[in-house]
């Protein structure tokens, strides 16, 4: 005979949870009240204890808290990249996320000119202020922006160039990331590459002999996520441009990452910048707006008037058009350069690109001994020289003096010890993000900022339960 199964009704329990259906909506919680009844009868028909109502009414808070929590969750970049695509590129400056709320909260002038009175354009939000930046005026040159840097590319090919050929070094048909690769784009673009030279060494006759009557420009493409060594020879765009303005094509140059300032003088590895390119004689350039500016995702093209103007007149130039609460971070992110002797305070990637070593290091021996005291006897925990990486395609060769926290498990075969402290550390509240290497995870303190330690140290206390949880407790 089987024996009847005890349990509170729903509507006892929706009674009891008055506070999660005001937070949360009745749909969500009666659904949650329901899956926790049933796992219980399942559970006690399999011979586990039957949950009385308080463990259910936790049971049913818990899975409620599950349910509403956002996907998109903030985390602990621990991982030794700067820029790292998957963990959301650069973060924004207060200025830019302040102006991006206001934005939200409100109707903004986005495409209403407030001295005329008539319709605007969205491009003129940001645009000057670029143009100021890079050190071009208008009317001869025009700015406009997109929602990537592969979709200006793609724009620009397909304004440009359609039904047509574009030139490009074979040394520079880039893999972008995602699988996606120049040649690619270039396809959707509708436009025909023409590889000119190898894959280590093109001259400028190679340009000069591809060059036809179908021939609508000629094309750079920054190579920021590779670098080849050795016998290697690549054609100035000085030299490039020159060459197309003699037979009338003007010069497309794809930075990828792109920044606004003089990287070395920072004291970081040089990084050409759009004003090298136009001053070059560069007719166009594309640059991301995520990774070295600093700012919101968004592919920016600047250049000759003329060019922008069929760049604009486009359909793909609506589909691919940047929304107004981009448009203000972008806005209020190049407002930040025009103090190049504050950026280092004021824009994140550059304040986090430029943290000394000896301030990273001090962070991590900080954080040494609480994370050991929440490991207990599972690792041991050490405060290590690394090196960081900018990350998002940009300078792949070059690495920053960093310094990481080290959890090394004992025994020859710490896997699996391993993989529970990366499950662990991934389910804290604000998950924790590191890496594998050497037999060992490395949590990198570059990106550990002195205001966020706090945060990071209190979710500590949770690590022996999740530990626990995944069977590697301390």
């Amino acid at each position: 005979m089987n024996k009847t199964i005890q349990l509170p009704s729903v509507n006892r329990l929706l009674q009891r949870s008055g506070a999660l259906v005001a937070d949360h909506g009745r749909p969500l919680v009666t659904a949650c009240i329901r899956a926790e009844l049933a796992a219980g009868r399942a559970g006690a028909r399999n011979g586990l204890p039957t949950p009385d109502e308080a463990e259910l009414l936790l049971a049913v808070a818990s899975r409620v808290a599950r349910a509403a929590r956002p996907n998109l969750r903030p985390v602990f970049n621990l991982t030794g990249t700067v820029l790292h695509t998957n963990l959301g590129r650069a973060q924004l400056a207060d200025e830019a996320i302040a102006l991006m709320a206001d934005a939200a909260r409100s109707p903004c002038a986005l495409e209403y000119d407030l001295e005329s009175g008539a319709r605007g354009d969205r491009d003129d939000l940001f645009a000057p202020l670029l143009l100021e930046l890079v050190g071009v005026g208008a009317p001869d040159f025009a700015a406009t922006v997109v929602n990537n840097n592969a979709a200006a590319v793609l724009l620009a090919l397909n304004s440009l160039a359609r039904g047509k050929e574009a030139i490009v070094s074979r040394g520079e048909l880039v893999e972008i990331g995602g699988a996606f690769r120049i040649p690619d784009v270039m396809r959707r673009a509708q436009a025909r590459l023409v590889e000119v030279g190898t894959t280590n060494r093109t001259h400028a006759r190679d340009y000069a002999e591809a060059i036809g009557p179908k021939t609508a420009l000629l094309m750079k493409v920054h190579t920021s996520n590779y670098a080849i060594s050795g016998f290697t020879h690549a054609v100035a765009e000085a030299d490039v441009a020159a060459l197309g303005h003699a037979r009338n094509l003007p010069l497309l140059v794809d930075l990828g990452s792109g920044t606004l300032v003089d990287f070395a003088a920072y004291g970081l590895p040089p990084e050409p910048t759009p004003q090298q390119s136009l001053a070059a004689g560069a007719d166009l350039v594309t640059f991301s707006g995520d990774k070295l500016l600093g700012g919101p995702q968004a592919g920016i093209i600047v250049g000759r008037a003329a060019l922008i103007e069929r760049i604009k007149k486009n359909p793909l130039k609506r589909a691919l058009r940047v929304n107004k609460t981009t448009l203000a971070a972008l806005e209020a992110t190049l407002r930040l350069y025009r103090d190049p002797a504050t950026l280092t305070q004021r824009l994140p990637t550059l304040r986090l690109l430029t943290r000394p070593e000896s301030a990273v290091a001090a962070a991590a021996a900080r954080l040494v001994p609480p994370l050991q005291a929440a490991l207990g006897n599972l690792v041991a925990v050490a405060c290590e020289p690394c090196l960081s990486q900018i990350g998002s395609g940009a300078l792949p060769v070059e690495r920053l003096p960093s310094a990481a926290l080290v959890l090394q498990p004992p025994g020859k075969h710490p896997g699996k010890t391993l993989r529970r402290l990366e499950d662990a550390l991934r389910r804290l509240p604000r998950p924790v993000i590191g890496h594998v290497r050497d037999d060992a995870l490395w949590l990198d303190a570059r990106c550990l900022e002195e205001p966020d330690e706090a945060a990071f140290v209190a979710q500590l206390a949770a690590l022996p339960r999740l530990l626990a949880e995944s069977g590697g407790a301390p």
